[in-house]
């Protein structure tokens, strides 16, 4: 084997029992593909996802959408297109006024649901094989980090200038907030309307006014055309505002809190991440306790680590690729110096993807969930001038049976795959299709399928006893193996191009 290549090892399970549905929570209804990955190259997960598959930890898994109680639909957003809508604008003031003189929104919690990250909907860690020897044949040792990477923004750093505390304070730091600004809002007792403050104004009279006022604006408007023989140039006001716009507010100098952006490798760990683990980690726990309702014991450490902190995705660094590298991170809102949300993310080839996003319960009513999605879609474009190839941010997965996770349509431009032809389909035609049915082809073309579909089985390459080869070889030195349709079905769920990369672990 070449000494310069590094490939992606798995095991792969089937989909023939039925689990919990972490959405409609059926209890057998959830059918998917899994398999077990012990280490995995950027560029093969890329073309995973691109086909249907997502990863939870080390387990990437594949949806029968058309068994499934819930079919999942892969959902992209095209970053460099993305303009806000009136509802994210809402959200980005929201926490420009929060951060700027401490104003804590009150009422109901408006954050969009997350992915569910179930224990029950996956196959635990294989035990049948030889670690030692699935790191033996991984060729190149890929886990050791470039020394002090740099960033993208000032923001989206790795440094951890102070050790952390625990997030238990910040409920303290919120709610004291909100006590104050309410004493000083709230009316004295006995006392009606304030005397300082003016009278209403009838509504009529204030619509009339601004009539006015835009009248007379016109006319001036006018009056300085025929003046001047230089065409007005349009002021920067008139320009609609970006979402780095919103994003990157300018605040006084006298800010209520500080909110601060950083980007941390989880796998292989960067000190950083290891310094800030266990402040991570309780935020974690309190928000599967009040969100998912989960017992206490429920969210353990080893948990946490399995299906957030673990990956299969090596660190990788290209010279056309982002200044971080390539390979999975976390991203941490630290508040006042306290973590108070984490995004989960992998950095790919062409895309940021969404992992999973979490937060402390007392944050809640800052929409963190809508927060971190613009955010991510901002690092994305800025990841882009990096790398021009990386323009397009992943939400994961669409389920438009479950109203409550049509959210991530709201991100548009969108695409969402098809699960016959893996062709991606602009959101608005799909939705009219998803409308009468929970499955559909969303290819109008008839005659088209799958483009990398499975043409030769015995090309798919096999690890058998440290020694990589392809199924047709592997075949002839196990006469009489009846594995044949399992690899046969794996090799035509991860195309033909994965096939013949990615190596099928054979005991």
């Amino acid at each position: 084997m070449a000494a310069n290549k590094s490939y992606t090892i798995v095991e792969y399970f089937g989909g023939d029992d039925g689990y919990r549905c972490g959405y409609c929570k059926n209890e057998k209804g959830n059918f998917s593909h899994g398999m077990w990955s012990h280490t995995m190259t950027v560029q093969d997960y890329q073309d995973l996802i691109d086909r249907g598959w997502r990863r939870s930890g080390k387990y990437v898994y594949k949806p029968i959408m058309n068994k499934t109680c819930c079919p999942q639909y892969t959902i992209r957003c095209h970053a460099l297109k993305f303009q806000p809508s009136k509802s994210h604008k809402k959200i980005l003031k929201k926490m420009s006024k929060f951060i700027s003189n401490g104003e804590l929104p009150t009422g109901q919690d408006d954050a969009e649901p997350m992915d569910s990250v179930c224990e029950e909907a996956r196959p635990q860690e294989p035990s049948t094989v030889c670690h030692a020897e699935v790191k033996c044949a991984a060729i190149t040792d890929i886990q050791k980090e470039v020394a002090e990477c740099p960033t993208g923004t000032e923001v989206q750093k790795e440094a951890v200038d102070a050790a952390p505390t625990g997030p238990e304070t910040t409920r303290k730091d919120l709610m004291s907030v909100l006590d104050e600004r309410t004493a000083a809002t709230a009316p004295k007792a006995g006392m009606g309307a304030d005397p300082s403050r003016p009278l209403c104004r009838k509504a009529k009279d204030l619509r009339k006014e601004r009539r006015l006022q835009k009248e007379q604006m016109r006319k001036n408007a006018d009056v300085s055309s025929i003046v001047s023989s230089t065409p007005p140039t349009p002021t920067h006001a008139s320009q609609p505002k970006t979402l780095e716009d919103f994003i990157n507010e300018s605040l006084p100098d006298k800010s209520s809190h500080c909110l601060e952006v950083r980007l941390v490798r989880s796998n292989p760990p960067s000190p950083q991440f290891k310094a800030s683990f266990d402040a991570s980690y309780q935020v974690y726990k309190l928000y599967q306790m009040a969100i998912h309702k989960d017992p206490p014991d429920k969210p353990s450490e080893s948990q946490f680590r399995r299906f957030l902190c673990d990956s299969p995705l090596e660190a990788e660094y290209s010279p056309d690729g982002p200044e971080v590298g390539y390979g999975s991170f976390h991203q941490q809102y630290w508040l006042d110096g306290r973590i108070v949300a984490v995004g989960v993310i992998d950095i790919l080839p062409t895309c940021v993807s969404s992992v999973y996003l979490y937060y402390h319960p007392d944050s809640a009513s800052l929409s963190l969930g809508s927060y971190s999605a613009l955010r991510e879609i901002a690092f994305t474009r800025q990841l882009q001038k990096q790398s021009p190839k990386l323009s397009f941010y992943y939400l994961g997965f669409y389920i438009h049976s479950c109203p409550k996770m049509r959210y991530k349509g709201q991100y548009r431009p969108s695409d969402l795959l098809c699960p016959e032809t893996f062709a991606w389909v602009p959101i608005e035609r799909c939705i009219l299709q998803l409308e009468n049915s929970r499955y559909a082809r969303f290819n109008q073309d008839s005659d088209a399928g799958d483009a990398r579909v499975l043409k030769d089985v015995g090309r798919a390459m096999v690890l058998y006893r440290r020694t990589v080869m392809p199924y047709a070889a592997y075949s002839r030195k196990r006469k009489g193996s009846s594995d044949e349709t399992e690899v046969q079905q794996y090799a035509g769920l991860v195309g033909q191009d994965c096939a013949e990369r990615i190596l099928l672990y054979r005991a």
